[in-house]
């Protein structure tokens, strides 16, 4: 016998011994945070490598067992993401086969992937673009056969004040009736002068960034399509955050905040009747939340689809 057989054959193991006035069973037990490559296509084709943070657990059922196998599941985890692009039949094989090498010790097992996903997007108006970076969560687990699969993300957007917006207006018709006397005869150049001056936006709607926070769980047998989720939601609110922004390209981001006033409850409504219609998901859960520039605090609005043992949408 080699040296390298005999050390390995003597190197204590103590989690083999239990401890009777320890006993009882466990939700889960694993790791979390398992920092790995993950190959993920977000729907285009290209597929991209990123780094990841990755819980991985199973239960441990037997109250008389110490503790699970710890570097299988790890040992698994950096296998297969780091050799396969993420998929639902990828990330099933990988929780059969958390529970084989945990059998008789466990029978449910999970999983979290954690990593930013570039997505390249046009701009506005000119002929550039650039790259924004997308929070990809998935989540799976398996309990005999039932197989469950969330993909989340969040989207960021622009929000401008309906309420702000015509308190506004009101102003600015006030400082054009002072500005030019009724019942006068109007010179149309004038108007144009003033509408284009400091006197013609007195008052301005406040707008902030927003987050739209959603959680999704596909249809059996539909491909992570992160893309075409992203593109949906952007495009019911109208005024997704920018990239490369040139003079044009932020004249027509002033224009899409014009044209899509919203409350938090408006931008819930939006995303919710998109997404409804997406005939590739079976439930989803939307957060709203317009991080307010006129206070302190945000303002905040749940959806979901409404699905019965579906996402919930209390806060």
């Amino acid at each position: 016998m080699s040296n390298q057989e005999n050390t390995a054959r003597l190197l204590p193991d103590v989690a083999v011994h239990a401890q009777p006035h320890l006993a009882g069973a466990l939700d889960w037990v694993g790791m979390a945070d398992i920092q790995v490559p993950v190959l993920f296509d977000a729907g285009d084709g290209e597929i991209q490598r990123a780094s990841a943070r990755v819980g991985a657990f199973v239960n441990l059922r037997r109250p008389d067992k110490r503790g699970i196998h710890m570097s299988r599941l790890y040992l698994q985890v950096e296998q297969s993401l780091s050799s396969q692009a993420v998929s639902a039949d990828s990330l099933r094989a990988l929780l059969r086969g958390f529970l084989q090498s945990h059998e008789g010790l466990a029978d449910r097992a999970c999983l979290s992937i954690r990593f930013e996903q570039l997505v390249r997007r046009p701009a506005l108006r000119s002929a550039n673009s650039g790259w924004r970076s997308y929070p990809v969560c998935i989540e799976a687990s398996l309990t005999g056969e039932e197989f469950l699969l969330e993909l989340g993300t969040e989207v960021v957007y622009s929000s401008t004040c309906p309420a702000s917006a015509a308190l506004s207006r009101q102003l600015i018709q006030d400082q054009f009736a002072r500005d030019f006397e009724a019942g006068a005869p109007v010179d149309h150049a004038a108007v144009l002068a003033w509408l284009g001056s400091e006197r013609g936006s007195v008052a301005t709607p406040h707008a902030q960034r927003s987050v739209a926070r959603l959680r999704i769980r596909p249809r059996a047998g539909e491909a992570f399509d992160l893309i075409r989720l992203i593109d949906r939601v952007e495009h019911a609110l109208g005024t997704p955050v920018q990239t490369a922004v040139k003079r044009e390209d932020e004249q027509a981001f002033a224009l899409a905040n014009g044209s899509n006033l919203m409350f938090c409850e408006d931008a819930a409504r939006r995303i919710q009747k998109a997404l409804d219609a997406d005939e590739r998901l079976t439930d989803f859960h939307i957060r709203v939340e317009h991080q307010e520039s006129l206070h302190p605090h945000d303002a905040v609005a749940y959806a979901s689809k409404g699905v019965a043992g579906g996402f919930g949408s209390k806060p």
